[in-house]
């Protein structure tokens, strides 16, 4: 994100800077001017950025991203200032790219290190919002799963297929659920993308009607809509748990593989299911307080630590507030 210094944009005195994912949810946000980097491009991307950034000069550049690309990106913008991460949390070498770094935090959540930088410009402390505007379409759409007598319950069951990426629960504890939910008189939708193994889950999970099936047929802002109008959001460690974050629904969160207190859904902490703590004593034979903060675990069976009764104890605690 970086502050305009010359007024060639009087429209937008904030430029940022973000992929085409997060592009296809923010990018109609008033008062911001946006330039997407898509990374699919290569190294044809960083000139796509330099040419719409021309020649503009900037207050600051807030580097809020510590990876090598985000990196590269900043040294193309004409500004005094870098801001980036503190020594410590200045992942892939960005302290050899920044000039200024926000405080030294340790072991503090995700969005209060991107707090961090606003804190360090001036901004003060103020309640969190996020105004992310969802057009009439989205919110039609929306509303189709929206009933006055049956409280909406979204489910996104899996996380993105990488690496080593075990974040997913297995499809009969979802199963279960999901009959908990009925139990409860609840509209369960299930949402997620096109991969081969969402579409299972949706298959599987889907096959009697317990659930409407919308895997991989949502856009991003339709997702955002059916979110925002859902009572409450089911999922492991993702990108729903935070945009549900935005539009203040809560969110049963699923945490094994990763620490919740540094990622999870930053409003709806007392939902959060958190097995990590036990996940690094079984797999990585260590307290939490001796690990790197952030440290994965990167245990296929992980996520088998969390219970069906551990999620019905958190929808239970939900539904009786």
């Amino acid at each position: 994100m970086v502050r305009r210094l010359q007024d060639n944009w009087p429209e937008a005195a904030i430029t940022w800077i973000i992929g085409k994912t997060e592009a296809a949810l923010l990018s109609d946000i008033p008062d911001l001017k946006f330039i997407i980097f898509d990374k699919s491009k290569g190294r044809h991307a960083y000139n796509d950025v330099q040419r719409q950034l021309g020649d503009s000069v900037f207050d600051i550049a807030l580097c809020m991203h510590a990876s090598m690309r985000a990196s590269f990106l900043c040294r193309k913008i004409s500004t005094p200032i870098r801001l980036g991460f503190d020594r410590a949390r200045a992942k892939d070498f960005q302290w050899l790219f920044t000039n200024r770094r926000i405080d030294a935090q340790p072991r503090q959540h995700a969005l209060e290190a991107m707090m961090s930088f606003a804190s360090a410009i001036g901004a003060e402390p103020r309640r969190l919002r996020w105004d992310i505007p969802l057009n009439n379409d989205a919110r039609k759409f929306a509303a189709n799963f929206k009933s006055p007598d049956k409280p909406l319950v979204v489910i996104s069951p899996c996380s993105s297929q990488r690496s080593r990426n075990y974040r997913n629960w297995r499809i009969a504890n979802y199963a279960a659920i999901i009959s908990h939910l009925r139990e409860k008189s609840c509209r369960v939708v299930l949402t997620g993308g096109r991969s081969e193994l969402e579409l299972e889950y949706g298959e599987i999970l889907c096959a009697d009607g317990a659930a409407d099936n919308l895997l991989g047929k949502t856009s991003l802002k339709e997702l955002a809509a059916l979110i925002n109008a859902a009572d409450l959001l089911i999922c492991p460690d993702s990108g729903p748990a935070h945009i549900a974050t935005a539009f203040a629904t809560p969110v049963i969160g699923l945490y094994a593989t990763s620490n919740p207190d540094r990622t999870g859904p930053f409003t709806s902490r007392e939902l959060t299911v958190n097995r990590y703590p036990d996940a690094v004593a079984k797999y990585l034979e260590k307290p939490v307080e001796r690990l790197g903060w952030g440290q994965r675990v990167r245990h296929p069976d992980a996520m088998d630590l969390i219970t069906i009764d551990d999620v019905r104890s958190k929808i239970d605690i939900f539904f009786e507030n």
